[in-house]
């Protein structure tokens, strides 16, 4: 019940924007902003954007100038979620980490409290072993160092950008806690955590009775459907987040790559330091064959490649929002369009059926 201006209680039951989701699952909001619908991220009351912009290519793949093109093509979509990190731009290395922050920080301002603003830390930001990982001096130093570049005296979302064997969970997890108290960090979570490191850190934050993950960032697609084993299941029944990336598989589930040819110039598959990762996730033949088969099915629907994987990914009832990004703004067009594209169940089960060797492996992330 809430009190009106009269002193009358009314029921939460009242107003759209509260209470359960449409389909009756704990969590989803019928809320919308431009025409997108917004979701709870996890068990937590915050309200994101069904899609999350990643800011990854900002500074390097993409000018500052391409990027502020971006963000304004996805606000204008209704995306007011976007992801980044301290160790941005993609393929770039200590000289250039941060420079997706400040490009972000510069196009935010004026307009802050419109935007769910996503950072990490854990990658190295200098040369010294203190420079990284999750020890509290180190993310004590991390935040201070997004939120100047982010402009902003808050952080939405702090997320782990990896596990640190070196460090005590326990330690981690206190510093976190110490920031949420702060009011510098609103909520946690963690990116590429192996299930029983996330679960464990769950577990020691409410023993300790610490503030615990609202999230997690795994890699999520066609492609690779590892997380379906026992990662996203957890996250369903136990409320946490998740916000997966690679929905379309660093661009090959765009269709626009061809197997016979070396990767592109410019392209996640030749990008800096990070080309090498990329190729050796999906720059194969089985994948390349996959794509093709994929393709026929979206022609069949009359739908795109790209908006047909990302769909996909959405129809997972335990993903709070998958990750889409672009380094030209007229790319998001497809992946807008799969927040209101309505995945038949005989075409989504064509494409499961196709795809259910990649849910085997046990890839690290």
């Amino acid at each position: 019940m809430i009190q009106n201006d009269r002193g009358f209680l009314l029921p939460v039951t009242g107003f759209p924007w509260l209470g359960r989701a449409r389909d009756g699952r704990a969590g989803r909001a019928g809320s919308s902003v431009r025409g997108m619908e917004h979701v709870r991220l996890g068990r937590s009351g915050l309200q994101v954007s069904r899609l999350c912009l990643g800011t990854m290519t900002f500074g390097l793949q993409s000018d500052e100038a391409t990027g502020f093109a971006v963000m304004d093509k996805a606000a204008e979509g209704g995306v007011d979620f976007f992801d980044t990190s301290d160790a941005y731009p993609l393929g770039g290395d200590l000289a250039t980490r941060g420079r997706t922050e400040e490009i972000i920080g510069r196009w935010m301002a004026g307009k802050r409290d419109r935007f769910i603003v996503a950072t990490k830390c854990f990658v190295p930001m200098g040369p010294s072993p203190m420079d990284g990982g999750n020890s509290r001096k180190h993310i004590m130093s991390a935040v201070e160092g997004s939120l100047r570049r982010l402009q902003t005296d808050y952080i939405d979302l702090y997320q782990l950008h990896g596990y640190d064997q070196n460090t005590p969970i326990d330690e981690t997890l206190g510093a976190l806690d110490d920031l949420v108290h702060s009011g510098k960090v609103r909520y946690i979570g963690c990116s590429n955590f192996l299930t029983y490191q996330m679960v464990r850190a769950i577990g020691r934050s409410e023993t300790l009775r610490l503030a615990r993950f609202d999230s997690v960032q795994p890699r999520y697609n066609l492609l690779f459907r590892q997380v379906e084993r026992e990662m996203l299941p957890f996250c369903a029944e136990d409320g946490v987040g998740v916000i997966s990336y690679n929905p379309i598989a660093g661009g090959l589930l765009s269709g626009k790559h061809n197997r016979s040819a070396a990767p592109p110039d410019g392209s996640r598959f030749t990008l800096g330091n990070a080309g090498p990762m990329y190729q050796d996730r999906y720059w194969h033949e089985r994948e390349f064959e996959t794509v093709e088969a994929v393709r026929k099915l979206a022609d069949q629907a009359g739908v795109p490649l790209v908006t047909l994987s990302v769909a996909w990914v959405l129809a997972n009832k335990a993903i709070t929002a998958p990750i889409i990004g672009a380094s030209r703004p007229e790319q998001l067009d497809a992946s807008l369009a799969a927040a209101s594209y309505p995945l038949d169940p005989d075409l989504k089960g064509r494409l499961d059926d196709l795809t259910y060797e990649y849910r085997l492996g046990d890839a690290p992330r």
